[in-house]
């Protein structure tokens, strides 16, 4: 494997080969592995995941990730995509199944979606095409149009006062839908199934130089 690939982090939970699928249609070579050796030589580091956030952190501790990742992507600085699940273990804590501690990555919660107060009444899990409004512009965003609509599959979402939210979206309430700190950048969406334009995000992300 040579040291310009990008790596997928398997951890089993889910969604890791649509992921894969979306990069090699854009014509990168991208390898799905939990592979210390193989994480520690790649350039740029993904974390997809559908599923819940304590099996998540469970498999990343039992799988030792959390220690190779934090060196890769904290440490080394390695340019590093969070997707959906991913995004959300980026945080310090989530309640979801009871509280549960993230990777800390961002001071950060996450929480469900709260619809008891709503006047309509909408359907949690939030499933579907929804719009982003920017916030803060990043490289990944280059060439993606505001309010451009992405698919979403959760139930939780997150909640931070650092500033590092770059879009956010409207479903009863406006929730942060994708972050960017330093070198890493996250997204409560799917870019894979968003069609046109999630390719684009992956594009860029691909053709990101050292660092940011």
């Amino acid at each position: 494997m040579s040291n310009n690939e990008i790596v997928i982090i398997d951890y089993n939970m889910g969604n890791l080969r649509s992921v894969q699928k979306a990069f090699e249609k854009l014509g990168c070579n991208v390898v799905i592995t939990n592979d210390h050796a193989v994480i520690k030589n790649a350039n740029k580091i993904v974390l997809p995941g559908v599923g819940a956030f304590k099996d998540g952190i469970k498999h990343l501790e039992e799988l030792g990730l959390i220690e190779v990742l934090t060196q890769e992507v904290i440490n080394n600085k390695k340019p590093f995509l969070g997707i959906c699940l991913g995004m959300q273990l980026l945080s310090k804590k989530s309640y979801e199944n009871g509280e549960t501690n993230g990777l800390g990555w961002v001071d950060a919660e996450v929480i469900k979606f709260d619809v008891s107060k709503q006047e309509k009444k909408l359907k949690i899990p939030h499933v579907g095409w929804n719009n982003t409004k920017y916030k803060n512009h990043n490289t990944l965003y280059n060439d993606v149009p505001d309010n451009s609509d992405f698919y979403f599959v959760h139930s939780y979402h997150f909640v931070t006062k650092e500033d590092v939210v770059t879009c956010t979206t409207e479903y009863g309430i406006n929730f942060i839908s994708s972050l960017h700190k330093d070198n890493i950048f996250a997204f409560q969406f799917h870019p894979e199934k968003s069609q046109e334009v999630g390719l684009k995000i992956l594009s860029n992300f691909i053709n990101l130089k050292d660092g940011v």
